[in-house]
């Protein structure tokens, strides 16, 4: 069955690939699935339909069957085991891959959001500098330990896993920041991952909607 995903119908990040559907695309990419994908509208995510899928209004969405999922993690875990090649056969390994999603997720982007969540809506406040000083802090920390631990390696643990793919998801968003920049095994890593065939495919056709919304603008 040929699972449809959401995404955006005009994404904000301009064709950028941040949109959190490119993960879900890369994962399915990764593993030859094909996909449908339905482009929807901000206004079309606060209609009842989308959130019987997403609650938050929110996209991804995945459907396939009888399985409804929500939340870019979750399905990209769910597509690492439903077809191989994201996940290793070893236990422990495949343990290992899948808590790196975790640390991905609820480690390492929190505060990268809250670094763009101070950019676009604190930037008038007095505080503004304090905060974003203590936010880039956190982000630094964060960066710090996964450039000690990844080291020279290519990927986290052995070969590319859906750990790797989620967390060069997360990386991607400080593009062009000297936060990443000041760690060249990091750049080295996000961009050996945006070599990957599967990842240039996911990148171009999410591109496309983006071109393709505003080809006659």
């Amino acid at each position: 069955m040929i699972p449809t995903i959401t995404a955006f119908a005009d994404s904000p990040d301009q064709g950028a690939g941040q949109a959190r559907d490119m993960r879900v695309r890369w994962a399915l990419e990764e593993v030859g699935q094909p996909y449908d994908v339905r482009l929807v509208s901000f206004a079309e995510m606060k209609q009842p339909e989308h959130l019987a899928l997403h609650p938050f209004g929110q996209i991804p969405t995945y459907e396939a069957g009888d399985v409804g999922l929500f939340e870019s993690g979750s399905i990209v875990l769910h597509i690492a085991q439903q077809h191989p090649g994201l996940l290793p056969e070893d236990k422990a390994a495949r343990a290992r891959a899948i808590t790196w999603m975790f640390a991905a997720l609820s480690t390492i982007e929190p505060p990268i959001l809250d670094r763009e969540a101070a950019e676009y809506l604190e930037g008038d406040m007095p505080w503004y500098a304090e905060h974003l000083a203590v936010v880039e802090e956190r982000i630094r920390s964060r960066l710090e330990a996964l450039a000690s631990r990844l080291g020279d390696s290519e990927w986290l643990d052995g070969a590319f896993s859906a750990g790797d793919l989620v967390l060069v998801g997360v990386l991607r968003r400080l593009k062009g920041s000297e936060l990443l920049a000041a760690h060249p095994n990091l750049l080295a890593y996000v961009a050996r991952a945006e070599a990957r065939p599967a990842f240039r495919r996911a990148f171009s056709a999410q591109l496309a909607v983006f071109t393709d919304a505003h080809a006659s603008a």
